[in-house]
C-alpha cells in the first residue's frame, strides 16, 4: 500500500499549481493523471506529422502573474510573446476592425468616430473593475456556514474585507459591476456603440465558453472575466506559449517535480476511499490504493462527486444539487495544417493581424442566430469561429513555410437533439466550421492538409470536460465566487473531510489561470498547519 500527505486526481495546470505549492512548503504530494501526459487540457501535440498545436486550451493571457514568478515557471523555460496585433475581425462587405496597441482608434474611426472615442472610455471603465476584481483571484471567496463559531467569525471578516476591496469602487462603478453581474453584454454594448464590429469585439468575449446569446442575461460577467489577463506585465494583452499551451503545463511540472513532487501518468482514478466521513485516499483503475491525508480533485466537481466519490459518503441534498450543476461551453474545437497562410478578402495577404485572434462572427445578432441554431438543431449553420495562426509567433511548431492553425467554434449543442451523436456527425461539422472561415478568407480550405476535430463528446472522453465544458462549469451566477462549487463549499474544502478542489470548478473558475490550484493550496496547508503544528 502507497502513503503519502497528499494525493491529487488530475495533472491538468490548476493540479500541478496545487502540487508545486504543497510540494514546496514540504509536503509529500502524488499526482495521478488519467492520460498518458501531463496537462490536462492545457497540452500540446502532433496531430498530423510535422504539425504541432495546442490541443484543447490555445491562448495565453489569464494564467497568473504571480504564479508565473512563484514557481519560476521562466527558470523551467517558459516564454510567452504577445501578439502583435490583437484581434482581427472581418465583415462581409470588406470592411474590419484591427486591434492592439497603436492600432485601435484608428481602426475604429474608420467605422465610428463617435465608438472612436467612446471605445477607450468603456476599456478604461471594464479595466478599473477588473483592476478591483483582481484581487479577489488569488484568495478564497467569503464561504457561507452555518451557525456561529469560530469559522463563521473567519468568514465574516473575509466578507468584511472583500466588502472593503469592493469599496474602492466609486459609486458609479459599482453600478457598472452590477450590471456586469447581472445583464446581458448584448444589451450594454448596444447602449454604448454603434458599429456591429466594434460591438462584436467585445461580444465575442462574452460567449467564448459560454453555451449562451450575448443577449442572456449574465453574459456581460462572461466577457468581464476575460478582461482579467495580462502578457508579460501588460494588461488586457493575449499571447502565445513557446511550444504551445504545453509549454506552460511542461513547466508546472518541472517546478513541482523539482520540488519533490512524484507525478504518474496513465493512471486514472476509479474511487475516492471514504472512511467515517473523510477522504482518505484514492484507488487507481489498475486497483493500486494510494492513502493520503489530503485528497485534491482537479476534476469537474459533477464528475468528481457523481462518479469517483461514494454515493453513500454524501448527504442527499449535497449530491442531488451537485447533479445539477450546469455544464456545457457550446465548443466545437479543430487544430489544422496549412501549407499556406491564408488570406482574407478584407485583409488580403500576409500581415500581424495574421498574428491576432481572428474573430469570424461580424455582428451580435450573427452570435444570437448561432447560439439559437445550435439550441434548435444542435449545431450552427453560420458558426462563430475564433482562428488563431500560433505558426506566426512560433516556428517550431510546423515545417517552414507552412503552418497551424486553432479554429475555436461556437456554438454546437453539448447533446444533440433526438438521440443523435456527436460521433456521427464530427467529419459534417467540421466541414461547415472551415467552409465558414473560406467565405472571409477564399481558398482556406484548399490549404488544409490535415486536421483534428474534438467535438463536445471528444473533449469529455479526452479531458474529462464534462458536455465538453472548458470551465468546468458554466459562469453563471449562481455558479461564481461564494457559489462555485456550491454555497458553503467556495473554501476550496468537499463536504467531507480531508476532500478539496483544485480545479476550474472552484473560484475563480475558467481558463489556464493556475488561481484555483494556488489558492487550494493555501488552504490545505493551512489546515496542516493547524491540524500538525
Amino acid at each position: 500500500m502507497n502513503e503519502t500527505d497528499v494525493v491529487i486526481i488530475g495533472a491538468g495546470h490548476n493540479g500541478l499549481t496545487c502540487a508545486a505549492y504543497l510540494a514546496m512548503a514540504g509536503l509529500r504530494v502524488r499526482v495521478v493523471e488519467r492520460r498518458k501526459v501531463v496537462g490536462g487540457a492545457a497540452v500540446t501535440e502532433e496531430f498530423v506529422p510535422g504539425f504541432r498545436n495546442s490541443v484543447a486550451a490555445y491562448t495565453v493571457s489569464l494564467l497568473n502573474p504571480q504564479i508565473i514568478a512563484d514557481l519560476k515557471l521562466a527558470d523551467q523555460g517558459l516564454r510567452i510573446v504577445e501578439r502583435r496585433a490583437q484581434n482581427f475581425l472581418p465583415a462581409p462587405d470588406g470592411s474590419y476592425l484591427l486591434t492592439g496597441e497603436g492600432r485601435t482608434e484608428e481602426s475604429v474611426a474608420r467605422l465610428s468616430q463617435r465608438d472612436a472615442t467612446e471605445i477607450g472610455v468603456f476599456s478604461r471603465e471594464l479595466e478599473a473593475i477588473a483592476d478591483v476584481l483582481r484581487q479577489f483571484v488569488l484568495r478564497a471567496p467569503p464561504n457561507v456556514v452555518e451557525g456561529f463559531g469560530i469559522g463563521a467569525v473567519s468568514e465574516a471578516f473575509n466578507a468584511l474585507g472583500s466588502a472593503n476591496r469592493l469599496r474602492r469602487l466609486s459609486l458609479e462603478q459599482q453600478r457598472s459591476l452590477l450590471d456586469l453581474f447581472t445583464r446581458s453584454a448584448g444589451e450594454m454594448l448596444d447602449e454604448r456603440f454603434e458599429s456591429d464590429l466594434v460591438k462584436a469585439l467585445f461580444g465575442f468575449d462574452a460567449i467564448v465558453g459560454n453555451y449562451a446569446s450575448p443577449y442572456a442575461a449574465g453574459s456581460a460577467y462572461v466577457m468581464l472575466h476575460h478582461a482579467f489577463g495580462e502578457v508579460n506585465g501588460k494588461k488586457g494583452v493575449w499571447g502565445h506559449a513557446i511550444g504551445g499551451m504545453g509549454a506552460i503545463t511542461q513547466a508546472m511540472a518541472r517546478a513541482a517535480r523539482g520540488h519533490g513532487a512524484e507525478i504518474e501518468t496513465d493512471a486514472g482514478v476509479r474511487e475516492v476511499i471514504v472512511e467515517k466521513d473523510r477522504a482518505c485516499g484514492v484507488i487507481l483503475d489498475n486497483g493500486e490504493t494510494i492513502r493520503a491525508k489530503y485528497v485534491v480533485s482537479n476534476v469537474n466537481p459533477k464528475l468528481l462527486y457523481t462518479r469517483l466519490v461514494p454515493a453513500g459518503a454524501l448527504a442527499g441534498e449535497f449530491l442531488t444539487r451537485i447533479s445539477r450543476w450546469q455544464n456545457g461551453s457550446g465548443t466545437f474545437r479543430m487544430n489544422v495544417a496549412l501549407h499556406t497562410l491564408p488570406s482574407f478578402t478584407a485583409l488580403p495577404g500576409p500581415g500581424d493581424h495574421l498574428t491576432a485572434g481572428i474573430i469570424i462572427a461580424p455582428d451580435l445578432g450573427y452570435m444570437d442566430r448561432a447560439w439559437r441554431d445550435a439550441h434548435d438543431f444542435g449545431w450552427s449553420r453560420a458558426p462563430v469561429v475564433e482562428v488563431l495562426i500560433p505558426s506566426t509567433l512560433d516556428d517550431s511548431l510546423s515545417p517552414p513555410g507552412q503552418h497551424v492553425a486553432s479554429l475555436f467554434c461556437q456554438h454546437v449543442a453539448p447533446q444533440l437533439p433526438d438521440g443523435k451523436s456527436w460521433d456521427d456527425h464530427r467529419e459534417e461539422v467540421a466541414d461547415l466550421m472551415i467552409a465558414t472561415v473560406d467565405r472571409y478568407a477564399p481558398g482556406f480550405a484548399s490549404t488544409v492538409i490535415g486536421r483534428q476535430m474534438l467535438s463536445p463528446l471528444d473533449l469529455e472522453r479526452q479531458f474529462g470536460l464534462l458536455g465538453g465544458d472548458i470551465f468546468h462549469g458554466a459562469l453563471t451566477l449562481n455558479q461564481l465566487f461564494s457559489a462555485r462549487p456550491m454555497l458553503g463549499h467556495a473554501d476550496y474544502r468537499g463536504p467531507l473531510k480531508g476532500l478539496y478542489h483544485c480545479g476550474s470548478g472552484a473560484h475563480p473558475g475558467g481558463g489556464v489561470t493556475g488561481a484555483p490550484g494556488h489558492n487550494s493550496a493555501r488552504v490545505i496547508l493551512a489546515d496542516h498547519r493547524r491540524l500538525f503544528s
